[in-house]
């Protein structure tokens, strides 16, 4: 609801200005629930003649709950765009449908005009700051998205315009540079043009607060502060239930001027991992001690703030004062986070010396072989819809040339993710970009890859979706065995798309005879073959509500189980994936909870309890169901993860994890995660190896893969990072793995009868050697894809193999033509090619470099 709050503030302070027509104001009412059931209980009761304001006391999970539901008057204009839409035909007294909102279900209600609504404060304490989901709170929103994303939605387009990129970008570009110029105009230097009008404080502080915010989310920090300033002098005097907010929203924002203003975003170093090296401080101390004074003063008050005791510490250390600088009562120690760090090595960031040099916001990031000449190479994407997509060559030396121009993406812009497939199997692998995730409809993109290093956008023409969604998220996989890539795309404002791929580079929508298309708010979507009868599933995580299984029925339709297979849970999911953690040869699942709570968070790392869900990691037991084992494998925490991958760190066989931490306020820094598999007395059980690995990245990630991009036997992980506005932009990161003694084996596969790509066939390597102290025979079990959610590893597969080991069989299952390949004495730490079919494998010829060139030492 604060998106509300933001449209009031800005409409009435035009009205105040002179302009815009007071009849376009109309009284409304809101319920929001948790769930759809229960919102439309609440709703049959209202229409039965229930009284709106009691239900909303009684059942409403927003701010405005305890007021009766009443939002005060409102601009119909400035509503949601689903809000809108819910309220045609609706007139006064009546309600609308339930509505689908990001923070719930939602009823709305048109109030009579000859029905006395109360007067309410459009409340900074009710809307601006963080309302709550759960038992969870939520971040104080400073970065101004929510206010961006509704300027742009307000601005007028022309038709076709979330088809059109360049449209996009022009009107982003130009609602923000008309906004930010109005409201300067309403507001004057320093806000006294719109004292002195007809605007009541609360109209006045709330258009203070959100000119504050659309400058903080074009990155113009200085005059962010200077309007959060005018703001907090009309709190003070005016507003007094909104003073403790603004001196957290001070301090949120200084902290982050500080970052910029020492350049950490661009360079970050080591200043930007966590835990700190020891005594380091910036060169520009300035905005951080003023940040450190607001959050002191805000402890002063509320001294057990866990999202403002963290901060605190964040500050801290910019200014070489952590821990032992910091206050016993306010100091969060670093143990905390590493309470039983495994061995393993430091991993150094070598992204700037290696040419991958990327500064940029929320987006996705692929590692392949897109030229088929065994190297790998670099695509990342932007959630800013004037940024073109970033094509990273490998130069084969241990450095990589940006060429996106030559590549042909130059007007490809936007797109929040973005994964590969060889989906026309010539071989060369072709580009998927997807767009509007969070925010609004925007055209997906597909590029098929000329096999030249360029790439032409053959969306319209193959028939995937040229019409707007918002998505993020999609998966290919061959649902009918018939060699050729299907693609499932998951959505978020629209029914989901299952398009069945016809073998001559186009597609059909058979989403609605498949019996996939719902509409959730979907997260992730991905595919295995989780009960192993030779036809590929998928798995639907969803921002708000019962998370989805769909089992192929080998017909051309799917089944949703969720419920009988034990997974619907956590109820607010994000990043997912299928992997057999365990090495089983059942593919096991793990889906993340995702709060906007950074209070949540420390709980977890404080060993406090929690009122958030947790992550899940669900065990395969082989009969159609899953097994909660969370809390046995060590995961029964509260993070905030956006982006998560898996890969083998450290080549023991079995799969870890890296997850980016954030949301989109600046106020959301928290350590990205290394998750090490290990045996446990429980069986396999995750531990955290962040801070002795030093990858504990404090800053919004995003896109992650796992690859060996140096060709020496252990992988590498990439991480797009940056958050949701300009204003938070930041250097991708390249952490190179610093190597141990385990063995390994790479395998690329390639199909014949089966997609080329090979997406979806199963390695089972046998492996005699050192297994916790014991000479043990162990299999190991892969299956062909790009990983995660958000972020693709490259489709080859590095296997770890422990130490002292022996390949005594390598095992090839490819579900689409039922073949079976079967090889033995396989040497290891070698990289190889298998084709569908062959008698024999291929050893491949793959030289070693060091990343950032020859002249680096690693």
């Amino acid at each position: 609801m604060r998106a509300l709050a933001i449209a009031v503030a800005l409409f009435t302070l035009t009205l105040a200005a002179g302009q815009g027509p007071p009849s376009d104001l109309t009284a409304f009412q809101i319920i929001v629930l948790s769930s759809a059931e229960e919102a439309e209980q609440v709703r049959a009761q209202a229409t039965a003649g229930a009284d709106f304001a009691a239900l909303a006391r009684e059942k409403s999970v927003d701010p405005t709950g305890r007021d009766g539901g009443h939002l005060g008057k409102l601009s119909i204009a400035s509503l949601r765009p689903e809000l809108r839409d819910a309220l045609q035909g609706v007139k006064p007294g009546q309600t609308t449908a339930v509505v689908r909102i990001p923070t719930g279900y939602a009823i709305l209600r048109v109030v009579p005009e000859a029905e006395a609504a109360p007067s309410v404060d459009s409340g900074p304490s009710r809307t601006l700051a963080a309302s709550a989901t759960g038992a969870a709170r939520d971040a104080l929103p400073v970065v101004g998205l929510i206010e961006a994303d509704l300027v742009f939605q307000s601005a007028p387009k022309p038709e076709g315009w979330a088809e059109d990129l360049q449209q996009l970008c022009r009107i982003r570009t130009d609602s923000m540079s008309t906004m930010l110029q109005t409201l300067e105009g309403i507001l004057g230097p320093s806000g006294s043009a719109a004292d002195s009008s007809r605007a009541t404080p609360g109209e006045v502080f709330q258009a203070k607060y959100a000119l504050a915010q659309l400058y903080a989310y074009a990155g113009n920090l200085d005059k962010a502060t200077g309007w959060w300033r005018e703001a907090q002098k009309t709190a003070d005097t005016d507003v007094p239930d909104a003073r403790a907010m603004m001196t957290e929203t001070l301090g949120i924002a200084l902290l982050h001027k500080s970052e910029m203003d020492n350049g950490i975003y661009r360079t970050p170093g080591d200043m930007c991992l966590f835990p700190p090296r020891p005594s380091r401080s910036v060169a520009q101390p300035a905005a951080a001690e003023e940040a450190l004074r607001h959050l002191s003063a805000y402890l002063s008050d509320k001294p057990d703030d866990l999202e403002v005791k963290w901060l605190y510490n964040l500050a801290s250390i910019l200014l070489g004062r952590y821990p032992a600088g910091v206050p016993e009562r306010f100091r969060i120690q670093p143990p905390v986070f590493a309470t039983s760090s495994p061995p393993i090595g430091r991993f150094v960031d070598v992204a700037p010396a290696a040419g991958l040099k990327v500064f940029s916001m929320a987006g996705g990031a692929v590692v392949d072989d897109f030229r088929g000449n065994g190297l790998l190479d670099v695509v990342t994407s932007s959630m800013d819809v004037c940024e073109p997509l970033h094509v990273f060559r490998n130069n084969g030396d241990g450095t990589f040339a940006e060429r996106s121009a030559q590549a042909g993406v130059s007007d490809q812009l936007g797109g929040l993710n973005v994964i590969q497939a060889d989906y026309n199997n010539d071989g060369c692998m072709d580009l998927l970009v997807l767009r509007g995730g969070w925010e609004f409809p925007m055209r997906k993109s597909l590029l098929r890859n000329n096999c030249d290093g360029t790439f032409t956008d053959v969306t319209r023409q193959s028939g995937v979706g040229f019409a707007a969604t918002s998505t993020q998220t999609a998966v290919w996989a061959d649902i009918d065995n018939d060699g050729f890539l299907d693609l499932f795309v998951g959505n978020e404002d629209s029914p989901n798309q299952l398009y069945r791929n016809k073998g001559d580079g186009t597609f059909e929508d058979i989403s609605s005879r498949a019996g996939v298309d719902v509409s959730i708010y979907t997260k992730a979507v991905v595919a295995a073959d989780y009960d192993n009868d030779g036809f590929v599933d998928f798995y639907l995580s969803n921002f708000n509500g019962n998370n989805l299984l769909y089992h192929n029925n080998k017909n051309g339709t799917f089944t949703e189980v969720g419920k009988q297979a034990g997974v619907q849970a956590p109820w607010r999911s994000f990043a997912a994936w299928f992997f057999d953690y365990d090495n089983d040869g059942w593919p096991d699942l793990f889906v993340n909870s995702y709060y906007f709570s950074i209070e949540e968070t420390m709980r977890s790392y404080l060993g406090m309890p929690h009122g958030g869900e947790t992550s899940k990691l669900y065990r395969n037991l082989g009969n159609g169901t899953f097994a909660d084992v969370t809390a046995d494998a060590g995961l029964d925490k509260v993070w905030m993860p956006m982006a998560a991958n898996f890969g083998d760190a450290d080549s023991d066989g079995y799969l870890d994890m890296y997850m980016g931490m954030g949301n989109p306020s600046f106020a959301t820094m928290l350590p990205h995660e290394l998750l090490l598999n290990r045996s446990g007395p429980k069986g396999r059980r995750f531990v955290n190896a962040t801070a002795a690995s030093g990858t504990g990245e404090l800053h919004k990630g995003h896109g992650i893969a796992f690859a060996d991009l140096d060709r020496d036997g252990d992988e590498d992980i990439v991480a797009e990072v940056g958050g949701a506005v300009p204003g938070d932009r930041h250097a991708l990161r390249l952490f190179e793995n610093p190597g141990n003694r385990n063995d390994w084996i790479n395998v690329r596969l390639i199909g014949a009868k089966s997609n080329r790509a090979a997406i979806g066939a199963r390695l089972s390597i046998t492996v005699e050697g050192d297994a916790a102290g014991s000479r043990a025979t162990r299999v190991l079990h892969r299956t062909v894809g790009s990983g995660g959610s958000f972020g693709a590893n490259p489709m080859e597969q590095h296997v770890g193999l422990g130490p002292s080991a022996r390949i005594a069989s390598l095992d090839i299952w490819w579900p689409a033509t039922n073949t079976r390949q079967h090889f033995v004495n396989v040497a290891k730490n070698q990289f190889l090619e298998i084709s569908e079919f062959a008698t024999e494998y291929r050893r491949v010829t793959r030289k070693p470099v060091t990343l950032g060139g020859a002249g680096r030492s690693k």
